[in-house]
């Protein structure tokens, strides 16, 4: 006879698990279900205690697991991407610019409150379509839950532009918008605007070469 049996009923007959008895003894699980197969079992406290605790930390475990595979497929996205080469940023602008660009008027325009897409913007503005800090400017469409001064210094900061190419604020006051947007846009939205300043070339003429470099990858599709 199994020198352990006798100890391991005693705790069986206690109330402690499979997993409680093994941690203790060392007996493996199959061996235990021999023994046990015809005892009845009333779990103890600290048995009902674990059984509670056990679906909370599956679900931590689980929650980190699957964060972590979040992050390495992130990581695996950012290498798969490399880097960017000055053709790329001209697509991955003009491709921007057909989601969030002014295409009804002929004024180069565009809208977003992401700071990622507001930065890519300016940095394609810039290097792409060859404006200088002067053709740029930025007006911001805030809620009445926005502060003002915090909205021009983060979005300064964001966009990298000097204090004199922010323009007009708007407080958007209607109840059915303060409702939805409250909360959800800290720093409201930023509008960025092309001024030609007298130069046609950075204005109308610009606004078409746009348009048509939307029309020539459209085309493609």
């Amino acid at each position: 006879m199994n020198k352990l049996r006798p100890q391991a009923e005693e705790l069986r007959r206690q109330g402690y698990s499979y997993a409680l008895i093994q941690e203790k003894l060392g007996v493996p699980r199959s061996t235990m279900h021999y023994w046990f197969k015809d005892m009845p079992f009333t779990p103890n406290p600290e048995v009902i205690k674990r059984m509670k605790i056990g679906p909370e930390k599956v679900g931590e475990r689980r929650h980190i697991q699957r964060l972590g595979a979040i992050e390495r497929l992130k990581q695996l996205g950012i290498m798969e991407i490399g880097e960017l080469s000055r053709r790329d940023l001209f697509m991955l602008g003009l491709g921007f610019y057909i989601g969030e660009g002014a295409k009804t008027t002929e004024t180069i325009r565009i809208v977003n409150s992401d700071p990622s897409a507001v930065r890519l913007a300016v940095r394609w503005l810039k290097e792409v379509c060859q404006l200088k800090e002067e053709n740029l400017t930025v007006s911001l469409h805030l809620y009445p839950d926005n502060d003002i001064q915090l909205c021009k210094d983060y979005w300064r900061d964001i966009t990298g532009l000097p204090a004199q190419s922010f323009r007009w604020v708007s407080i958007d006051r209607r109840q059915d918008k303060r409702r939805l947007h409250k909360g959800k846009l800290p720093f409201g939205t930023a509008h960025i605007t092309v001024r030609a300043n007298g130069d046609h070339e950075k204005g109308v003429s610009l606004f078409r070469r746009i348009n048509g470099w939307m029309q020539g990858a459209l085309n493609q599709v």
